[in-house]
């Protein structure tokens, strides 16, 4: 046997080189006339903003409605007391507040960057 290997060839088509078309018939138009795929394209956008607003429901009001069963179920957080005033009058009064601020920022920094995203996939059909 012959254990020398055949040299490799590449094959490639004269057309690799030529400049692609661009699509006849644009996904923002498909999206402007309501066709099958562009309501396609928007439900894929309204489910994902649907998700992350359910995400930040559930990351804010999840935990603060918990908080009233949480002073309920231990009772030592009713007589901790904190720079003068107890534990849940402090932890609803000022804690909460820079949690709902930050989810407020991710939730925006995510929708920007759906959106961006989105817009992107349109222009670039």
């Amino acid at each position: 046997m012959n254990s020398e290997r055949p040299k490799r060839v590449v094959v490639t088509s004269p057309w690799t080189r030529a400049a692609r078309r661009s699509r006849s018939y644009p996904i923002v138009r498909e999206i402007d006339e309501q066709s099958e795929v562009g309501a396609l394209y928007m439900r894929s956008l309204m489910r994902t903003q649907l998700r992350l607003g359910v995400l930040v429901v559930l990351l804010v009001c999840g935990p603060l409605a918990a908080l009233p069963v949480l002073f309920n179920l231990v009772p030592l957080t009713k007589t901790v007391v904190v720079l003068g005033l107890p534990l849940p009058w402090l932890v609803l009064g000022a804690a909460v507040y820079p949690v709902v601020v930050l989810v407020a920022c991710y939730y925006v920094w995510r929708v920007e960057r759906t959106e961006r995203e989105f817009a992107d996939l349109v222009e670039q059909s």
